[in-house]
């Protein structure tokens, strides 16, 4: 029997009090991307459904580092889910002896995070790492532009 050398780790939270949309919303951003700039990335936005995400990342990473014994620099999230979980309802009274049903849902977070030094297609991590550098400060300053609108000069700008 071969011994083969475990390459994946994950971290699961459960009964997240988010929506699975809201959710959806960070976890698609950080999807594939290096563990490094994740947090970074996860640390710059401003949804509040970062902080159990960064928490969940980090989680995972401290897995992989004693399960396996991996670097931070060699992880990559490989696999980011989020699936609806139970609906808490409670009921508020209202006028006249009607009540008013409030729902809040919560939501299941799993990360895969890959440590891509252990990976035994070497050819997939080579061309990984190189496209990385190649990469990594291409496209710097492509995200949004904030323009002040009292200073655009023109009629817009007297206050």
């Amino acid at each position: 029997m071969l011994n083969k050398k475990k390459t994946k780790v994950y971290a699961l939270g459960q009964h997240i009090s988010m929506s699975a949309h809201k959710a959806r919303r960070v976890i698609d951003q950080i999807r594939g991307r290096s563990y490094e700039e994740t947090l970074m990335i996860l640390d710059l936005m401003p949804y509040r459904a970062c902080y159990p995400i960064f928490k969940l990342i980090y989680s995972a990473a401290a897995n992989a580092s004693y399960n396996m014994g991996s670097t931070e620099t060699n992880l990559i999230i490989s696999k980011a889910e989020v699936n609806e979980g139970t609906t808490m309802k409670k009921l508020k009274p209202r006028a006249r002896g009607r009540s008013y049903l409030i729902k809040k849902p919560t939501c299941h977070i799993t990360i895969v995070v890959k440590d891509i030094s252990l990976d035994e297609d070497e050819s997939i991590t080579r061309d990984y790492l190189t496209w990385l550098k190649k990469h990594r400060w291409k496209n710097k300053y492509t995200g949004m532009i904030y323009h002040d609108m009292y200073s655009n000069g023109g009629i817009w700008d007297k206050k």
